[in-house]
């Protein structure tokens, strides 16, 4: 591992991006490099992380291929440094999101994925995409006590 100027060990940056095509079969390709990724990263297949980032995920990409209209494609990156594990995935379509209340049916997609977030201390945000035409949806998770 490298070492940072003042001579802590500096901290390991693990991250992948790809981009799929917004079509049906593209969740589950998505879901299938995720797993890869995953894996490279040193985490467990069969822990309660791993099986909560896929369905993250997946649904993400399902979101985007159904909503994004405006979006041929998608940018998935998974981005784990220190503490934390990052899920984004980033459309072109403009048309804001949110979580859906209890008591709606739509978007409750979104509510699953803050749901997971919540249960690793974790997060969700929706913000504008880079380029400032989209927008990305990022998922933070604290990482458990000894994940590498």
């Amino acid at each position: 591992m490298a070492r940072h100027p003042s001579c802590r060990p500096a901290v390991e940056v693990l991250k992948h991006v790809w981009t799929v095509p917004l079509v049906p079969g593209s969740v589950r390709a998505a879901r299938e490099r995720s797993e890869r990724s995953l894996v490279s990263f040193g985490l467990e297949s069969s822990s309660a992380l791993f099986g909560a980032v896929l369905l993250v995920v997946s649904e993400l990409v399902t979101n985007a291929v159904r909503h994004a209209q405006d979006s041929t494609d998608a940018e998935v990156t998974l981005h784990m440094a220190e503490h934390l594990l990052v899920v984004s995935v980033e459309d072109l379509d403009p048309r804001p999101i949110a979580l859906a209340d209890a008591g709606q049916t739509s978007g409750q997609g979104l509510r699953t994925v803050a749901d997971l977030a919540r249960t690793f201390g974790g997060d969700i945000r929706i913000q504008p995409s880079s380029g400032g035409h989209g927008k990305t949806v990022v998922v933070r998770f604290i990482l458990p006590e000894g994940t590498p």
